[in-house]
């Protein structure tokens, strides 16, 4: 179940980003077409934050201190433009233009995923 919400709340908050920015585009056949594209796009995007945006992380700590934490938005629209870069090679649909777009992107991104995960009920622990 924690999976499945995890899944639902990446898929929803890219297609977030995907509605509101013109630069990042899903493209597909039919709505159930896109629909698993983005499920998809999304189970990439989580795996890319859970296991390359702590390596990132750390060893750009000293970039991190020295901008007061403003690196930590770089690397979130790195870690978008990595997502756009894997699914592009598995012929997703799911592209993001440039950095800017990347850089907008995860800020709503990151704004959605808060939000939801909020809304969402929590998965109870054992």
């Amino acid at each position: 179940m924690r999976f499945l919400t995890w899944l639902v709340v990446n898929a929803l908050a890219l297609g977030a980003a995907v509605w509101l920015f013109d630069g990042i585009t899903l493209t597909g056949g039919s709505d159930t077409d896109k629909a698993v594209k983005l499920v998809v796009a999304g189970a990439i995007f989580g795996l890319v934050t859970s296991f390359v945006r702590p390596l990132v992380r750390f060893f750009s700590l000293p970039l991190i201190i020295l901008t007061l934490g403003l690196m930590l938005l770089v690397i979130n629209a790195l870690m978008l433009l990595l997502t756009s870069q894997i699914s592009s090679a598995l012929d997703l649909g799911f592209h993001v233009d440039g950095f800017w777009v990347a850089l907008f992107g995860s800020i709503v991104i990151s704004l959605a995923s808060t939000v939801l995960e909020a809304i969402l009920p929590r998965p109870e622990r054992r």
